[in-house]
């Protein structure tokens, strides 16, 4: 991990196959880690997931895998993040698997962490996911939920969201960095820590996230680009889009709860509700683009 040392939550992407890669030790919090490879036709990951589940989702090209718990292959790969919607593979916990490179280049990113609950494999082709359009008017984005709430997993959470040029997204600003329950115990916000892994449209463009808590004990302002994570332990972690470059990033979630239940910032939740029409560039993509 090569953290910047201006801005501690913003890690920069790295030469080399694995070109991101954060541990839950490295970063100081509880469950989560994540991970990006690229990976040359006919190279092959193999691993095994000892005591944790996995979630690792296609961004470009095509694969192959066989494992103890099934085999699985995309044939219908997107060619990059903005050229259709992602498969996703879930694996269980001591699952053994060999991940082989079938098309020219191939771009995967995948999160994990510990569990002592076991769930079955599945695979989720772009068809089968569900896309939301939230906000409105310069706030326009698409979330494509990937493994959401619900999905038979313990702990993960993973979603990639679109931001066309010029908007803000994860706006209104929310956190979920403390465990509130209501009165029937349901979860209105869960603690979770979270990463967000950057692609940009074009190579010279850029992100702004800002993540910050009430108290002023974090307000950090990062510049993401190409590849970039930036880190969000806590505190709310709204987004803007620069001029002239479309954003996309892949947030993975992990904590308390299977969930995304969180608290918009009170100084900014009036806006819920203001927009007055939604950007007509969203959907910025579709599972029919994928077979194209």
């Amino acid at each position: 991990m090569k953290r910047d040392d201006k801005y501690p939550l913003l890690c920069k992407a790295e030469d080399g196959a694995i070109y991101q890669s954060i541990t839950k030790e490295e970063v100081g919090w509880k469950d989560l880690n994540f991970e990006a490879r690229a990976l040359k036709k006919g190279e092959i990951w193999e691993a095994n997931t000892g005591d944790s589940e996995y979630a690792i989702i296609l961004l470009g090209g095509n694969y192959k895998v066989t494992s103890d718990k099934g085999e699985w292959e995309t044939v219908n790969g997107r060619k990059d993040v903005f050229s259709g919607i992602a498969h996703s593979l879930y694996l269980p916990r001591r699952t053994s698997f060999k991940l082989e490179a079938v098309s020219d280049e191939l771009d995967i990113a995948y999160g994990w962490c510990e569990t002592e609950k076991d769930f079955p494999a599945q695979f989720k082709t772009p068809e089968e996911v569900q896309v939301e359009i939230r906000g409105g008017d310069n706030a326009t984005r698409q979330i494509n939920d990937l493994i959401q709430p619900g999905f038979a997993c313990d702990k993960l959470v993973a979603c990639e969201v679109y931001t066309p040029s010029g908007n803000w997204s994860s706006f209104p600003a929310h956190k979920h960095d403390e465990r509130k329950l209501g009165e029937n115990g349901e979860v209105l916000e869960a603690d979770l820590v979270e990463t967000y892994f950057y692609k940009i449209d074009k190579p010279q463009g850029y992100a702004v996230q800002r993540v910050y808590t009430t108290d002023g004990s974090l307000d950090e302002t990062s510049m993401a680009r190409n590849n970039d994570v930036v880190l969000v332990p806590k505190g709310y972690h709204p987004v803007a889009a620069t001029h002239g470059y479309n954003v996309y990033y892949l947030n993975f979630l992990a904590g308390s709860d299977q969930s995304l239940a969180n608290t918009p910032d009170p100084d900014h939740d009036w806006i819920f509700g203001t927009w007055k029409g939604r950007d007509e560039r969203i959907p910025m993509v579709t599972a029919e683009m994928n077979n194209g």
